[in-house]
């Protein structure tokens, strides 16, 4: 009785694309806000924490691609594991100027300090690995 309780779910459940459209929008969107939130208020104090690392300044512009171009392009699924590594690539520099130090920290409910960088980063390694699946506006294979 379980197993045919399990094949039935399974059968009405087993939609790999639509799954795949979900994590994109999912994580698409939820990036798509950071960058809002730097189109509105800037990136110079990005700027400045590269500076501080020794970098140039012009790379903070780089936020931009990675979380305004990339997240849109995810969730319209063109390009979508280029942009998708960008998207990771951008999280883990995020990361490495921002919250290092959370590496060893756990929050007060048991949390791991870097959970929801985490999240992101992997997610993003989760799209590039599947790609965009069929619902996207490109047809072409080789677009998406």
């Amino acid at each position: 009785m379980l197993a045919k309780l399990n094949t039935t779910f399974t059968r009405v459940t087993d939609h790999p694309d639509f799954g795949k459209l979900l994590l994109r929008l999912t994580f698409g969107i939820l990036i798509l806000f950071h960058g809002v939130a730097k189109m509105e208020n800037g990136v110079g104090w990005i700027a400045k924490m590269l500076q501080a690392a020794g970098l140039p300044g012009f790379i903070a512009y780089g936020a931009y691609i990675g979380e305004v171009i990339a997240p849109v392009l995810i969730i319209l699924g063109i390009f979508t594991r280029p942009a998708a590594l960008v998207m990771a690539f951008n999280i883990l520099v995020a990361v490495l100027l921002v919250v290092a130090g959370k590496f060893f920290t756990v929050t007060e409910v048991g949390a791991w300090g870097l959970e929801g960088e985490a999240l992101y980063f992997f997610g993003g390694l989760v799209i590039m690995f599947l790609g965009s699946g069929r619902y996207s506006v490109m047809k072409n294979e080789a677009l998406r």
